[in-house]
């Protein structure tokens, strides 16, 4: 089981580490010292776990769970007492911990969370994450220092660059590290569709279809032969 910490106290972020380390189930890949690191991060990694303080500067505990699309468990680090009522609304936290952490508590923190893992979701769980999935609206970008909005509606196209994708929408263009894998698992699949292995396009901003190729915009992104037969299947023919 691997996990991050996310702590902007030095102090906290070394306890955490170490009874963390002390133990043989739990690997720590990461430490940050505010969420914005760690999006970044989690734009290209999973991670099973995520030990969380509430309070950061500019982004705190809770602003940085509600920005995360599938967050892993996550155990929640604080030294108020007050948020409790609060953090049990996210299905994704295990558990409170109020600083100063003792050793043995961290561990009834530990035991909670594979108590968890070895439940499995039932059919019910999973189509209710899917039906949820497809009722998001939008998602956010990182870019520099901040979290920008994008409405899917707004999206025109998306272009695989190297280690990074380029997002189109009417008005801007957005260059975010990620992968055209890992953003079509956040699209909603009946707007979006993938004919490239270096696009995926909004169906309902396609405007002329010609032989191999589509024209959106004022962009004519060619198709696959792979992706061909998927995309005819999507559009309404007369």
């Amino acid at each position: 089981m691997t996990c991050i910490i996310i702590d902007d106290e030095m102090m906290a972020r070394a306890i955490l580490e170490q009874y963390i380390t002390s133990l043989t189930k739990i690997k720590v890949v990461e430490v940050f010292p505010n969420a914005i690191t760690a999006i970044k991060y989690l734009n290209d990694h999973e991670v099973d776990v995520i030990f969380l303080d509430i309070h950061m500067p500019d982004f705190n505990g809770f602003d940085f769970i509600k920005t995360i699309k599938n967050p892993p468990k996550i155990i929640l680090v604080t030294s108020d007492k007050e948020y409790a009522s609060d953090a049990f609304e996210f299905d994704a936290i295990i558990d409170y911990l109020v600083k100063p952490i003792t050793e043995e508590r961290f561990k009834k923190a530990v035991s909670k969370l594979n108590h968890r893992s070895r439940v499995k979701e039932t059919p019910q769980l999973i189509k209710k994450e899917v039906a949820t999935t497809d009722q998001t609206n939008d998602f956010y970008v990182n870019i520099g220092n901040r979290l920008i909005k994008i409405d899917f509606s707004q999206i025109m196209l998306i272009k695989a660059q190297g280690d990074y994708v380029e997002i189109k929408t009417e008005t801007s263009s957005y260059t975010v590290h990620t992968t055209l894998k890992k953003i079509e698992t956040k699209l909603p699949k009946k707007m979006f569709l993938k004919i490239h292995r270096s696009y995926i396009i909004n169906t309902r901003r396609i405007i002329d279809i010609e032989n191999n190729s589509v024209l959106i915009g004022r962009e004519i992104i060619p198709v696959s032969r792979t992706y061909k037969i998927e995309l005819l299947n999507r559009l309404n023919l007369l």
